[in-house]
This record gives structure tokens, sequence and C-alpha cells, in this order.
């Protein structure tokens, strides 16, 4: 099974180690290939996205399946929320049963604030974490600015590297934790395992 994963950029390739090690534990012989596939800011749109998923499903190294990973929070309005983005991703690229799409909601960095005891080490910073459960963390002030701001407001005083220490606050956890927190971020993990012939989380 090869899976192609299109994602923004650089904070999804940092995820792209914790979700493979976890994965391996739960297939073992059964584990895809997966291929994380950065577009550099943002999932394309319409037409593009279109060409995009067409082009990975076709070909002699054609991919089995194409999951397209986006936040929804973009830094623009195209998104209401994560039903909105899934549907308008279908829609963009039309009647292609083998394209799965799936949401950060609102942002990817919602999938490490189950873990602010670590952030808040890193940082080195007792700000507590936002109230609300992860994926509820909204348009206005969405998760990677409550990671940027312990950053920017801890002794550690440095900007929040999406690469270095969203690989950091990752390295020792066990992903479960964020899982469970996160609706979103288990559809997409049992998008995975159902694809492959594994056992979904409940």
């Amino acid at each position: 099974m090869k899976i192609a994963i299109l994602v923004e950029g650089e904070t999804e390739q940092a995820f792209r180690e914790k979700l493979i090690e976890f994965l391996k534990n739960r297939l073992g012989q059964q584990m895809p290939k997966l291929k994380f596939i950065p577009q550099h800011g943002r999932i394309p749109k319409e037409e593009k996205l279109s060409r995009v998923v067409e082009n990975l499903l076709s070909g002699k190294d054609a991919y089995d399946a194409v999951i397209a990973l986006t936040d929804v929070y973009t830094g623009t309005n195209d998104f209401a929320d994560a039903a909105d983005a899934k549907a308008k991703m279908k829609a963009w690229v039309g009647n292609r049963p083998n394209f799965y799409p799936h949401t950060a909601l609102h942002d990817f960095e919602a999938w490490l604030l189950p873990y602010w005891s670590t952030i808040q080490r890193l940082a080195k910073h007792d700000r507590a974490a936002p109230s609300a459960s992860p994926e509820t963390v909204n348009h206005n002030k969405p998760p990677s600015y409550w990671i940027k701001e312990i950053f920017r407001g801890g002794k550690i005083r440095q900007d929040y590297s999406k690469t270095i220490h969203g690989r950091k606050i990752l390295k020792e956890q066990d992903l479960m934790i964020s899982i469970r927190a996160c609706p979103e971020l288990k559809e997409f993990v049992n998008r995975i395992l159902f694809l492959c012939g594994g056992d979904e989380i409940p």
C-alpha cells in the first residue's frame, strides 16, 4: 500500500516521524509506504488540487490513495470549519474514490497542545494551557499562536520553530494522548489504519 499525504509544509514533516512510529506499532507487516508531500504554504485549491491528486493516482508509479491534510485556519476565510474544508476539497477533486480530505483544526499545532507540560518545559514558562479542548481553540487565536506566545514570553526567549520545536515536543510522547484529545487527528489516523486493514481506534 502506497499512500501520498499532501501537507501544508514544515510542521507536518516534524509530525511524520511520530506518526510512522505509531503506525508501525499497530500495523506491523501491513505498514504502508507513506510519502509526505509538502505544498509550501497550503494545500492547493480548486482545479490545481484536482490536477495534483489525479497525477498521484495515475501513471506507472501511482499511489493507492491520496490524503490531503489542510489546516482549517489558513489565514484566509476559505473554510468555515472542518466539515466545510473537507467538503470543498472533495468537491474540487471530484469523483475520485481514492482521495480522502482531512483537516487539522484549526491548525496542526492543536495536535501539540495535549503536551503542554512539555511545551512549558521547553519554553521555560509556566503559562497555563488554553482552557478549551485542543481542536476548539479557534480562528481568533489558533493553537500556533498560543505556542508562539509561550516561547516568546518564556525564559528561553526564542521564536517558536515549527520543525525544531515541533519535533522536540513530540519526541518522547505517546501519540495516543493527542489522538484521544483531538477527533480530527483520530479520524486521520483511523483513515490510514482502515486503508491498510488495521484495527481502528475506537
